[in-house]
């Protein structure tokens, strides 16, 4: 059996996100995992990559994200696991994942607060 580690996404709540909603959460993780080893806390980075590959894992999984999208977002995962496990990753990988992931986060809120107006 595997263990989740966030068992109310992965028990259904995570495919009732739309996408940027799920990968505005990916990018939450991936900040965790960026800043964690950037001061040095293997602790926490350890835990944060876990969390943040099991939300990539659980969006790709996602039967609407087919095509395209799914590509995408493995090819995010890619370079997410590449900034940690190839020592020829460029030097502003984590300004890049940084950036891109950010859009998503902002549009989620924006959703978010759509749909709190539309109440």
């Amino acid at each position: 059996m595997t263990r989740h580690v966030h068992q109310n996404a992965a028990a259904g709540g995570w495919a009732r996100l739309e996408l940027v909603e799920q990968l505005g959460n990916v990018g939450s993780e991936v900040e965790r995992t960026i800043r964690a080893r950037e001061t040095g806390r293997a602790d926490r980075f350890e835990s944060a990559l876990e969390r943040a590959l099991e939300l990539f894992d659980m969006t790709a999984a996602d039967p609407r994200w087919r095509g395209h999208r799914c590509q995408e977002i493995l090819r995010a995962r890619e370079e997410f696991c590449r900034l940690f496990f190839d020592a020829d990753a460029p030097p502003d990988s984590a300004d890049s994942l940084r950036r891109y992931f950010f859009g998503f986060a902002w549009s989620a809120r924006r959703l978010h607060q759509r749909r709190r107006s539309n109440g």
